[in-house]
């Protein structure tokens, strides 16, 4: 069985600000999350490459990791794409379209900070980083009417397609919320890979339209972002969270559930 960590970061900075501050790293934490992985022997993936392989059942690196960061922050810019050059790393990262610092008409949601313009996007897609979807406006995906999830995701893909000028093929889901009428919905969009949380190694056994990542964020010690990408053991915060995780997920299919009821889906 091939099984590959795949880390989720967001926001990459020592001055996040309080909305953004759980899910942030440091620069220097990066730094020495990257210098580990590259010391230890790991091969680099995007996702799209991931995927790639695995449908082609071509040759896998010994030890195969991907790097993503969720929402499109302008720290990526600023802060993680050099230290990515640095070590030759690509990454993968899902852009929410409407919260792009210059969406202009196509503005929608409410970005949590300072966001990558398409300027911006457009010069990292071009440096080798891969540019994935995560929704127009950064919902629950699994708790809207069926139209509405349409249009989030084939909005935000058409506008991505359009202003990097590069197909785009894979997608995290906002929060990590899926359903399998999501899925689905993400299918006949176009996507052939989709990320969602789970905290868990990925493993070619897995649906790849519902692939596990590893939250990496301000409170992941070097030591527990070691046994994470090394398998050796999951740290007991990823078993506390995925228990939630799954108690939150029957919670959420009743809501919809009650929705369709009342007619509101």
């Amino acid at each position: 069985m091939i099984r590959v960590p795949i880390l989720m970061y967001h926001s990459v900075t020592d001055r996040p600000n309080e909305e953004t501050r759980p899910h942030s790293v440091r620069p220097s934490d990066l730094e020495e999350q990257l210098t580990y992985l590259a010391e230890g022997g790991f091969t680099p993936l995007t996702l799209g490459d991931l995927v790639s392989r695995l449908n082609k059942n071509t040759g896998m690196p010994v030890k195969p990791v991907v790097v993503t960061f969720d929402d499109g922050y302008a720290d990526f810019h600023t802060h993680a794409l050099p230290l990515l050059e640095r070590h030759r790393f690509p990454a993968t990262v899902f852009l929410t379209s409407g919260w792009v610092a210059d969406a202009g008409a196509d503005a929608a949601g409410r970005p949590l900070d300072d966001m990558l313009s398409w300027g911006q996007a457009r010069e990292i897609a071009q440096t080798g980083i891969e540019i994935g979807g995560h929704s127009h406006s950064h919902p629950q995906l699994d708790q809207l009417p069926t139209e509405e999830l349409r249009q989030e995701l084939r909005r935000n893909k058409g506008l991505l397609e359009e202003k990097i000028g590069a197909p785009v093929a894979t997608m995290a889901y906002p929060y990590g919320y899926s359903s399998a009428r999501v899925r689905r919905e993400v299918r006949k969009a176009g996507y052939f890979a989709a990320c969602a949380v789970n905290n868990a190694i990925a493993a070619d056994r897995h649906d790849m339209l519902a692939i596990p990542r590893l939250t990496v964020a301000r409170h992941t010690t070097i030591g527990m972002f070691r046994r994470a990408v090394e398998g050796s053991a999951v740290p007991l915060i990823y078993l506390r969270e995925r228990v939630l995780t799954k108690g939150y997920a029957v919670v959420r299919r009743t809501r919809y559930g009650l929705q369709r009821v009342r007619g509101n889906v």
